[in-house]
């Protein structure tokens, strides 16, 4: 096999202007030394050296922070004039209208930014600076305004473990036009941090698979770091496109390496195992000469891994494997994976490249359509090249014309046959050019108004969360499928199981708990339904209350479980109750219209955020001009939000 890179990432440098607690390279100074980075003249002649084995390679020209480095544009530019793919992976933090302008200018095709949570004071703690939320988010905007894509990068922990699909959604409104989700390796600063458990894992790349359902046509979603990926997909949907396009298993030293500032190349950024130094050999003499790269590229893998069915597919993370055992061909620790489930026979699939591929050409184009060709960056142009003869052949074309280019477009697009429409590679200019991206606060209210069309769609049920709920009262029971229905469309869920409907359960009876203390009851007796009765105006909820209470009556015993949780529920909602009450500020009616014209996706986190604003302040009552005033002290990204 011909192995050649397909994507290689550069650490431009050292220097950095965060704290990052997970960070592979351990950068930690803004001053650190720069003598060893590779010069300028010895980048472009390392460009050279990796062009002669793939020009249409991905270049990701990452760090540390690599706009800390004076001839970043310089170097992007030089690799695309080469005809390389270049995006440029960053914190986002120093990025205004004149930088995002000048990568733009320098060729820069796509850039690559961190967000780790909407929270903005965890993002801050991840990053190890105050205002890095804050700073990333007006970078998005420079980029959205001078028209840079961008994409949204989650490196997924046990903190923000429970919010990805709301950071997945928050991207899409921002714009973005991938979102990928990391997940780490214990390696550099990293080593100090916890990771998810292999439950998680698991648990996260099975939900990943239904989001990018989701997306699909909008926003590219995957996986990084995250080989079982693809095996995961074809456990959902042998046939999903996903199986065939979706670029894992484990790239490192067989299509994809990484050049340290100093110039040695390791299989990936998480394995420290350097296999030469461009000072002192060519990047092809390393990359066809390195004895461990020829090991990754023909691994004989051990473990679990060695007896997988998957193995061919997926390889599992050899930096993972490294990081954990010291043995890069040792299983995965964190694929819970049990060999065998898929039978024993080693399952191999038709693998269709997405990227890297050279610009063969087996049927005439047209010099307009080749005009076109042109304007797709050289990343993704050998895959439409490919997908467009497909196309041709099948339909008798003898010349690929702009009108084949369309059509051909037309019927991926009908048809999803492909993961990911030809948009996202670059040949939305086929369709159309000189369009204004529509503002955040436009796919927003886009997202809402999708949300509203789709209330009828009926998600499906898992069989054991289904037998749940037909085990529940006559009474209750409809009520409970219209309430998993709305809760599963609000999380973004394609299933209701029976673990969703447990979180569901739980959740309605805290709230149902802090009710019960708001009505003055400090403790579970039946003649708090009778008080919740008297508030009552509804005569079919008078009419559930009842049936509950004579529900209750007959299954005492069976009720103990759920007594004790309630209680436990009571008692704390009984502080937050009281907290509240004491500290919670008042809102002015003028205020409320003003969270009002908030999208719903924010609206809760602009509520608190603007509480927690005035009782630093020792204000007791939110008003209109309070939020002027708390406006003031966020990005413009976010003031757009309320006065639109």
């Amino acid at each position: 096999m011909n192995y050649k890179p397909y994507a290689i990432s550069w650490n431009t440098t050292y220097r950095c202007n965060l704290r990052c607690s997970h960070c592979y390279l351990d950068t930690n100074a803004l001053t650190r030394q720069s003598a060893s980075e590779l010069s300028t003249q010895e980048g472009f002649r390392l460009i050279d050296q990796m062009a002669e084995l793939n020009p249409n390679l991905l270049l990701i020209l990452t760090g540390g922070e690599p706009l800390l480095r004076k001839d970043i544009y310089e170097l992007a530019s030089y690799a695309s004039r080469k005809g390389m793919m270049v995006v440029l992976g960053t914190n986002g933090n120093l990025i205004d209208d004149d930088i995002a302008k000048k990568l733009k200018e320098s060729g820069v095709t796509g850039i690559g930014i961190s967000l780790d949570s909407l929270a903005p004071d965890k993002h801050d703690k991840f990053r190890g600076i105050p205002r890095a939320w804050d700073d990333t988010l007006n970078g998005i905007e420079a980029c959205r305004r001078q028209g840079i894509e961008f994409q949204i990068q989650t490196t997924v922990t046990r903190d923000n473990f429970h919010e990805i699909s709301e950071i997945i959604d928050f991207s899409h409104n921002l714009g973005a036009k991938v979102f990928n989700l990391f997940f780490l390796v214990c390696t550099g600063k990293g080593q100090e941090l916890t990771d998810i458990t292999p439950q998680q894992y698991d648990q996260a790349l099975h939900r990943l698979f239904d989001i990018q359902k989701k997306y699909q046509g909008k926003m590219m979603v995957g996986a990084k770091c995250a080989p079982h990926y693809r095996r995961i997909a074809y456990e959902h949907d042998p046939s999903s496109p996903l199986v065939r396009t979706y670029s894992g298993g484990c790239p490192a030293g067989a299509h994809y390496c990484r050049i340290t500032p100093e110039g040695d190349v390791t299989p990936c950024p998480y394995m420290p195992n350097v296999s030469g130094n461009v000072r002192e050999k060519t990047f092809g003499e390393i990359w066809n000469g390195s004895e461990n790269f020829h090991t990754l590229q023909n691994a004989q893998l051990q473990g679990r891994c060695g007896r997988c069915e998957f193995q061919y597919i997926c390889k599992g993370c050899r930096a993972r494997a490294l990081a954990t055992t010291g043995n890069q061909m040792d299983e995965d620790a964190w694929c819970d994976y049990v060999p065998g489930r898929h039978g024993n026979e080693i399952i191999q699939l038709a693998t269709t490249e997405t990227f890297g591929i050279e610009e063969n050409y087996t049927i005439p184009w047209s010099n307009e359509a080749k005009g076109i060709l042109k304007q797709i960056p050289s990343f993704g142009r050998g895959m439409v090249i490919q997908g467009v003869e497909r196309f041709a052949a099948k339909h008798a074309h003898r010349e690929i014309t702009l009108e084949v280019m369309r059509a051909a477009r037309a019927e991926m697009m009908s048809n999803r046959k492909t993961a990911y429409p030809m948009k996202n590679e670059g040949t939305d200019i086929i369709r159309k050019t000189n369009t204004t991206p529509p503002s955040p606060l436009e796919r927003a209210n886009e997202k809402e108004e999708i949300m509203m069309n789709k209330e009828n769609d009926e998600i499906p049920w898992a069989e054991e969360a289904r037998r749940r709920v037909e085990n529940a009262p006559d009474f209750v029971r409809p009520g409970i499928y219209k309430l998993m229905q709305k809760k599963a469309r609000q999380h973004g869920y394609q299933e209701i199981t029976s673990k969703f409907l447990s979180e569901i359960r739980d959740e309605s009876m805290q709230l149902a708990s802090k009710r019960i203390r708001n009505i003055g009851f400090d403790e579970l007796r039946m003649d708090a339904w009778d008080k919740a009765k008297e508030k009552l105006k509804n005569a079919r909820k008078k009419e559930v209350i009842d049936g509950i209470k004579a529900f209750l009556d007959e299954r005492t015993v069976k009720n103990e479980g759920i007594i004790t949780k309630f209680q436990a529920y009571l008692k704390t909602a009984g502080e937050e109750v009281e907290k509240e009450k004491t500290t919670a500020p008042v809102w002015t009616e003028e205020a409320k219209q003003r969270l009002e014209r908030a999208p719903v996706f924010v609206r809760g986190r602009a509520k608190k955020s603007i509480e927690d604003f005035a009782l630093q302040q020792g204000i007791t009552e939110i008003t209109a001009e309070l939020i002027n005033q708390y406006m003031k002290n966020i990005p413009s990204f976010v003031k757009n939000k309320f006065t639109a």
